[in-house]
């Protein structure tokens, strides 16, 4: 099964997207899953992920209620607050949506650099495990030395970085990034997810090389079993259509054996997040 690990839906609010600004105004409207269906099934793509993109518990009952219509919709990855007091009561209650695989915070948006480190977002974050949830980190590559250490602090949490974990590939600059991604090989519990990357270059000018280094850079630390295809539909569209977004994984995995490919496209999705 060919799996996209990465994607979202909304409902398009000015108001509380004000995250899409007008620069981005090519995703200023609804994506639901009437719009990605027949992309993925264009593409070979069997199923997908679903991600939060706001930060609410509406936000992740809006997915699940969009999973459960749709069974190619195969996991969402949801919002509940990780500092909160009541947070056992609320992923007791959570524990019952089969298809909510885990959770994510904005933590890229947060003013401290080291956020992820803070004691009661650790403490949520000792608490997820008890119920199999998984957790994504979504950080800037300044972000990278606290991920780091937070991650090493939870070693049976299973853990993905999305968006590489969002290098300068504009500049091309491998700077830091790539020091601290090496750092991860050895947290067999932390995976990847390749996705994100065309909207982290120039998103008029990118060129198939532009990738390369950055994608050479994560297959040596996360090797082809901690790695997963995502094609962050449809924040990508700001810079490439999802058939592009294929291609360039398609073309850079092409001379890996069948079974690495099978493993990149979807068994590693399968696993990590126990989809069914």
């Amino acid at each position: 099964m060919k799996i996209d690990s990465h994607q979202h839906f909304w409902n398009y609010d000015p108001v509380r997207d004000a995250w899409i600004t007008d620069d981005m105004n090519v995703i200023q409207r609804d994506f639901l899953p009437h719009d990605l269906r027949p992309i993925l099934a264009a593409s070979g793509i069997d199923g997908c992920v679903a991600v939060q993109a706001d930060q609410s518990e509406f936000e992740t009952n809006f997915l699940l209620q969009l999973a459960g219509d749709n069974d190619w919709i195969k996991g969402v990855v949801g919002w509940v607050d990780l500092r909160a007091h009541d947070l056992d009561e609320r992923l007791a209650h959570f524990s019952a949506e089969k298809k909510l695989k885990g959770f994510r915070h904005i933590v890229q948006a947060e003013p401290q650099d080291d956020f992820l480190l803070r004691a009661d977002f650790c403490r949520g974050i000792s608490i997820l495990s008890k119920y199999s949830f998984t957790y994504d980190i979504l950080v800037f590559h300044k972000q990278l030395p606290a991920a780091l250490e937070f991650a090493k602090k939870f070693p049976y949490q299973p853990f993905v970085i999305d968006h590489l974990a969002k290098p300068d590939i504009k500049s091309g600059s491998l700077e830091g990034w790539k020091e601290y991604i090496s750092a991860f090989k050895p947290l067999e519990n932390v995976s990847c997810k390749l996705s994100g990357m065309v909207t982290e270059a120039d998103w008029h000018h990118w060129k198939q090389d532009d990738f390369k280094r950055y994608m050479d850079a994560i297959v040596e630390s996360f090797g082809t079993k901690r790695i997963m295809y995502g094609s962050d539909w449809p924040v990508c569209l700001l810079a490439a259509s999802y058939p592009q977004v294929v291609e360039i994984a398609q073309r850079y995995f092409e001379s890996f054996s069948a079974d690495e490919q099978a493993n990149f496209w979807g068994n590693n999705a399968e696993k990590f997040y126990n989809l069914k």
